[in-house]
């Protein structure tokens, strides 16, 4: 899947995924815990690395920690760092696209993103995956940077957009990436009791005539008017740099 690309996804593009995620070649072991381990990757021609995260949530269900990372409703509970998020419209029961923003450590410029999700229930297996995609109808708002997500599932590859040195960005995204797997676990351990009062039996993503979402028209899934003519999308943060550098020395060091 490519950035930019809106199509559906393919069996090769999930057999990708779990290529990557089960081969550990060419990747560094940054972070290794008992329950927990970080690796990290260059990929030519772009200068932010690949994360991926090997974890085990015991005591979660896989169908649990899958019904938790699509439900919106109970998204907007877990995810703290989540100002936004909403359907665009769906292609298909298995692909939609959406838009999503959060807010980053102060001082940076919070970012968002418009995104072409994907997903394959095959009974022994779930998989998510996505990628930045364009829609004439959702430019890059006031305030906000606009992100680029190269490939997110079990795999990271995301770049911020904003003018900072690229260890630093490497940094906060090692430190932060622990830190959601926490929240993460603690979310999926909580969702059971939280869906019952909630709208139990609404899952669009099991149930496709739960779908409310407009269909999409591929042709609209182009760069906005304001993108096309916008010179630079890039905002420069680097005179933040000490200042973020030295959060990041106590983030770490909790």
């Amino acid at each position: 899947m490519e950035v930019g690309v809106v199509k559906i996804a393919e069996d090769r593009d999930f057999e990708k995924l779990k290529k990557l995620y089960d081969d550990n070649n060419d990747w560094k072991l940054d972070y290794n815990k008992p329950d927990l381990s970080v690796w990290t990757k260059h990929v030519p021609g772009i200068s932010f690395k690949m994360i991926k995260i090997r974890t085990r949530f015991a005591d979660v269900e896989p169908e649990t920690l899958y019904d938790v990372l699509h439900d919106p409703e109970y998204r907007k509970v877990w995810d703290t760092h989540m100002i936004e998020s909403k359907d665009i419209g769906f292609f298909n029961p298995n692909n939609d696209i959406g838009y999503y923003s959060m807010a980053c450590i102060s001082p940076l410029k919070n970012r968002d993103f418009v995104l072409q999700r994907s997903w394959l229930d095959t009974g022994r297996e779930q998989l998510i995956l996505n990628h930045s995609v364009f829609h004439k109808d959702h430019p890059p708002r006031k305030h906000f940077v606009r992100a680029t997500s190269y490939l997110t599932g079990y795999v990271s590859h995301t770049d911020p957009h904003g003018k900072l040195p690229v260890w630093l960005v490497n940094k906060i995204t090692q430190i932060f990436a622990p830190k959601m797997v926490k929240k993460l676990h603690k979310a999926s351990v909580a969702y059971p009791e939280w869906k019952k009062a909630n709208k139990p039996n609404h899952k669009p993503w099991h149930y496709p005539e739960q779908i409310m979402a407009p269909r999409i028209r591929v042709e609209d899934c182009v760069k906005s008017v304001e993108e096309k003519n916008m010179k630079n999308s890039y905002v420069d943060e680097s005179h933040l740099k000490d200042q973020i550098a030295k959060d990041m020395m106590i983030m770490d060091s909790d």
